[in-house]
């Protein structure tokens, strides 16, 4: 097995254990009287997601794996793991608001109102540069810049309602 079919093999791993997350937190904040906001864009996200990491595959499964570029994708992994732990049971891949609830200020939402979204664009470009990918760092890039824009907008308006602690 090659270094970058086994870091694409990591990064496949840690997306279907943060969609299993987020399905259990996504229930588990439905049944609390949580409604869920923006379905209408959450397909063109996935697609997004699944179109990026696939096409990963096929064209950077064999290739040399840039250090450099690779450092700066682990740095946002870490934000990725703080983010997560910050918003625990909260966390989740769709915009699901719970009444009475109030928005997270602990963590990296202290300094950053979407950390999350910080890392998911620097994922989407980081990652393809470190297989050595740069026009699939550009492309993705702008089609996530495209659909966050939407998807933002969604969440700030969703959220605005909601008290910070």
């Amino acid at each position: 097995m090659t270094w970058s079919s086994m870091l694409l093999l990591a990064v496949t791993v840690e997306r279907v254990g943060e969609l299993w997350f987020a399905r259990r937190n996504t229930k588990a904040l439905l049944s609390k009287g949580g409604r869920e906001i923006g379905k209408e864009h959450y397909s063109l996200i996935v697609a997004l997601h699944t179109l990026w990491l696939s096409s990963l595959w096929v064209v950077a499964w064999n290739v040399r794996v840039h250090p450099i570029w690779l450092g700066v994708f682990v740095c946002l992994q870490a934000l990725r793991f703080w983010t997560l732990a910050t918003l625990g049971k909260r966390w989740t891949t769709r915009i699901i608001v719970v009444p009475g609830e109030t928005l997270v200020a602990a963590g990296p939402y202290r300094f950053i109102r979407h950390p999350n979204y910080l890392v998911v664009i620097g994922e989407i470009a980081v990652f393809p540069l470190c297989l050595g990918q740069p026009l699939h760092a550009l492309v993705f890039s702008i089609a996530n810049a495209l659909v966050l824009t939407v998807r933002i907008k969604t969440e700030n308006a969703a959220l605005s309602g909601s008290r910070h602690v």
